[in-house]
């Protein structure tokens, strides 16, 4: 038995002991903030004709050497692009241990062209093309055990007009330098280069193997064992023939597939062994085994299950960075796209190896692209470069279709060669173009045309849409466009344009960030990860659960229905919680206080199915003012949070003012023409019906000039004042848009407006005589100077501002903001979210706050959206084209209708809830009513 022992021991160490695995050594630091030091001389530029250090990996420019230069330079007439040359020097040592290994050094990216020495001696030809892994074998230019010398001579500008054309001639910032890591591998001279796999759902698995220096009688062993597991579920041995490329084929039993709800994970070990039944080489690699089909005039489809893909366009970019990223970085913005509810990302070329990782990680579906902007590399270029991007990328299962160029930039000499790299033969497209069965047409309006969605054939996936500059599009419209779109069986999903500002650290400009005016500011995200309006805008939109319209009335019992947008998850594996809340206005110090949470259960509804959904209201469910409802998947990672209002406005209010408080009366004063209602220390002043004066006791509140009509036109007709009961009032009567205002000062110093607009007492009816045709604007507004503002606090949808088509993503609560200036896009060096001014939804209540003269409006009316100010314009906007529609004359307005923010689209082509409103008042209409309550008092009740 000892004997026995011995052997199986001795055989076991005899394989053990040969086995090699891929050793990696980093000339380089890992990325963005982990870089090691080199020698460096520029050649033109900033800090140029002088060795330097610089820190690798880098872009150049971010470390104070060469000429920044936007990659749409040539619109401007005479302009060149920077053309700087770059040298780096660096000493290693190579482990003595590696003498009989086969040494290759091997670059993630560099910008642009590329030639590498070691010890004086060409390791190959120059590489051309910056978005590309390449190496070199240099085994025999190598001192083992000794130092080494390694010169790299980059080149910002390419040799290679097709290389220009294509990566640099480009809507993005052009940088120079190596901008990705540089490593050394090293590996058994026999070995396992790369492997290409096609693993499929049904647990078969096939290996394209590419081996070097193999013979006769060589074998493989595979072994695969769910990530985060030590437990495999199986090792199979395989024999093999000498060729260099070979496929095996295996098959799994119990796989969970892999899709982007369920990111089921293996690694596979390949173990090479040789005719002494040692093994000589380790490969590792995670895979996913899932089954991606384009099937034309239908759809794609993943394990079997017609996918709509919910998209976003990313750059790999960092303001301090450039292009040089890290992995930290790569899994904060999936983390952010996850978070928008998003299943799926583009880019223009290769991203980091660490975000694809992170994708299949995640479930993110990945659309992976060939560079070439609008222009194409040359064939041989491109046939090259095309190699080199599939065989670093083509085992990630995050990875579901190629795409070959961009917008004109493909070269179509190169569509039938993806497949040599690719034994998945997954899909490829030409963005723009309606092209290979697939329409990706950028920038659809709601109604796609002729021959698109409308009333097309082939299947529908905009690569780009709804463009995101300055605080444009992406959430704007895309409700619209998705209940349309989503209608139709053909329609795949789209990708938004685009992910984050792309706002450099300028080194040579005192650190400020620049976008190069309107060239990069397209971003949903600022260039440091600033949440936009539209990021919540879109979260909700495209938040797999999905609410039917839902008002909450004295009946309501706790049922809703709800839709489930998921792809391939049941609703019951998913949990949801309610939370009523009670807040109370200023009148009652303004808190929010949580009366009630709890769970709600979520039944059993399939993909794409719509049920109704049960919550149990506790007893106190009506004495709260908001309820909250958020639901979280089967990670409890929150999917999205959705509240309603339990009291409407009138209500609220009468339940938080109470009248009898005071006993003392207002009184009226007129003089001069001018009629002044009094009380408790607040006086207001009406000339002509135009409130022209606050007093609060000897302090001037300059809340003036209004209310003046908005989308409408009304002329004064006359005014008188009355005593009811202790209040003073004063009667405004007017011809056109507005019927009546009546003013009323309460006894405690409430100032009440109740206005009547858009009435027709008379019965004539009238459809454009005093309002606008197309309203875009409709209300009353005031003048308030923005210097007495510095912060405000509401209850109401918040915090960010809204657009007509831009007002899911807020919620009912109390918010509160300090007074800033931010403009969405171009505030880079002082970005506040949310910004300060705009038009805020649903206002029960608001204070501007102010050192000087506070004020304090309460809302009887539901639905008024309260404007707060006009935001600026942003100043390198194109053409000098205004970005939103006209603001309202005036500071402060009260609203019933509000216009849309458009995209890279006109208005009209944007959908229904973008569109200018049409009014038509009938006999028998009581009209619109607008009642506020302005509270200017020092010491609230």
């Amino acid at each position: 038995m000892k004997t026995f022992i011995f052997i199986i021991l001795s055989c076991l160490f005899s394989l053990a002991v040969n086995a090699q695995t891929t050793e990696i050594q980093y000339l380089s630091g890992s990325g963005y903030q982990d870089t090691k030091t080199w020698e460096f001389y520029c050649s033109t530029g900033m800090n140029s004709g002088k060795w330097s250090k610089i820190e690798v990996p880098s872009q150049w420019e971010l470390q104070g050497f060469g000429e920044y230069t936007y990659g749409r330079f040539y619109l401007n007439k005479g302009a060149k692009p920077s053309d700087e040359t770059g040298l780096y020097r660096y000493q290693f040592k190579v482990p003595a241990k590696w003498k009989d290994m086969q040494v290759s050094i091997v670059f993630e990216g560099v910008m642009t062209d590329t030639e590498v020495k070691i010890n004086d001696i060409p390791a190959g030809d120059i590489h051309q093309g910056g978005f590309y892994r390449f190496s070199y074998d240099i085994t025999d230019k190598l001192n083992f055990g000794k130092k080494n010398n390694l010169e790299v001579k980059v080149w910002k500008e390419s040799a290679n007009k097709s290389v220009n054309a294509a990566e640099r001639r480009a809507d993005w910032w052009l940088y120079g330098g190596i901008y990705r890591p540089v490593y050394l591998k090293a590996m058994p001279k026999t070995h396992i280069e790369r492997i290409a796999v096609n693993a499929m759902a049904n647990g078969k698995l096939a290996t394209e193997l590419h081996l070097r220096n193999i013979s006769q009688d060589y074998s493989v062993a595979a072994t695969i064992t769910p990530v985060d597991s030590k437990t495999s579920i199986g090792r199979q041995i395989i024999s093999l023939n000498s060729d260099e490329i070979q496929t095996i084929t295996t098959e799994w039993k119990g796989i969970q597939t892999w899709d982007c709800e369920n990111p089921n994970l293996y690694t596979l070990k390949l173990e090479l062994i040789n005719p002494q039944k040692q093994i000589v080489h380790i490969h590792e690699e995670r895979i996913g085994f899932r089954t991606i089909e384009f099937r034309p005039k239908d759809g794609i489809y993943v394990n079997g299950t017609k996918i709509i893909v919910k998209g976003t366009n990313r750059h790999s970019f960092h303001p301090d960075g450039g292009r040089t990223t890290n992995r930290e970085l790569s899994l904060q913005d999936a983390l952010l796209i996850k978070e928008m509810n998003m299943n799926a990302v583009r880019s223009h070329y290769p991203p980091d190896k660490h975000f694809l990782e992170i994708c299949d990680s995640l479930g993110i579906f990945y659309l992976n692209e060939l560079a070439g902007w609008q222009n194409s590399y040359d064939t041989e270029t491109g046939l090259k470069l095309l190699s080199e991007m599939i065989n670093r990328d083509v085992n990630h299962p995050c990875i579901f279709m190629w795409s070959n160029g961009n917008e004109g930039g493909w070269n179509k000499n190169i569509d039938a060669h993806f497949a040599d790299y690719d034994p998945q033969k997954r899909h490829v497209i030409h963005p723009w173009a309606d092209f290979n069965g697939l329409d990706t047409h950028h920038y659809p309006a709601y109604q796609t045309g002729p021959y698109r969605l409308a009333n097309g054939y082939n299947v529908f996936m905009p690569t780009e849409f709804l463009h995101g500059l300055y605080d444009r599009g992406q959430g704007a419209g895309l409700d619209d466009f998705w209940d349309s779109y989503k209608s139709n069986p053909l329609f795949a999903g789209g990708f938004l344009w685009t992910y984050v500002d792309e706002a450099v650290k300028r080194t040579d400009q005192g650190g400020r960030l620049d976008s190069d005016g309107p060239n990069g500011p397209d971003g949903i995200v600022g260039p440091r990860r600033e949440k936009e309006g539209s990021f919540y805008t879109v979260r909700e939109v495209w938040a797999p659960i999905q609410f039917q319209n839902l008002f909450i009335t004295p009946s309501f019992k706790g049922d809703f229905m709800i839709s489930n947008n998921y792809l391939f998850t049941n609703l019951k594996e998913c949990s949801m919680k309610y939370r009523v809340y009670s807040i109370s206005s200023p009148l009652k110090k303004g808190t929010q206080t949580l009366l009630s949470e709890g769970a709600v259960p979520l039944p059993d509804i399939a993909p794409g199915e719509t049920g109704k959904v049960h919550m149990k209201l506790p007893a106190v469910f009506f004495q709260g003012d908001v309820l909250e409802l958020e639901a979280y998947d089967k990670q409890g990672h929150s999917i999205c949070n959705w509240s309603w209002p339990i009291k409407y406005a009138n209500e609220y209010f009468a339940m938080q003012y109470n009248k009898h408080i005071s006993t003392s009366s207002a009184s009226i004063k007129k003089q001069n023409g001018e009629v002044t209602l009094f009380a408790n220390g607040i006086s207001a002043t009406f000339r002509n019906g135009i409130l022209i004066e606050i007093k609060q006791k000897d302090e001037i509140i300059p809340l003036n000039n209004g209310p003046l009509p908005v989308g409408m036109k009304a002329n004064f007709k006359e005014g008188y004042e009355y005593m009811q009961g202790n209040d003073a009032c004063y009667i405004a009567k007017y011809e056109g848009g507005i019927d009546s205002i009546v003013w009323r000062m309460s006894g405690d110093g409430l100032l009440g407006m109740e206005a009547v607009l858009l009435n027709d007492p008379k019965g004539h009816g009238f459809e454009g005589a005093f309002f606008d045709k197309k309203i875009y604007n409709l209300g009353l507004t005031f003048s308030f100077p923005e210097k007495e503002v510095k912060g405000m606090k509401w209850m109401g949808r918040g915090p960010y501002r809204v657009w007509k088509n831009r007002i899911k993503g807020t919620n009912y609560g109390i918010w509160e903001k300090e007074y800033n200036n931010t403009i969405t896009g171009e505030s880079f060096d002082h970005l506040i979210y949310p910004e300060f001014k705009g038009y805020h939804a649903n206002v029960y209540w608001a204070t501007l706050e102010s050192d000087r003269v506070p004020f304090t409006v309460y809302s009887e009316s539901d639905g008024l959206f309260f404007r707060v100010f006009t935001p600026l314009e942003p100043v390198h906007r194109r053409n000098g084209e205004n970005t939103m529609w006209e603001f309202p004359e005036g500071d402060i307005s009260f609203l019933y209708d509000i216009p849309a923010m458009r995209s890279g689209k006109s208005i009209p082509e944007l959908g229904p809830h973008s569109q200018p409103s049409s009014i038509r008042i009938k006999k028998g209409d009581d009209g619109f009513k607008m009642k506020l309550w302005f509270d200017f008092r020092v010491e609230k009740m």
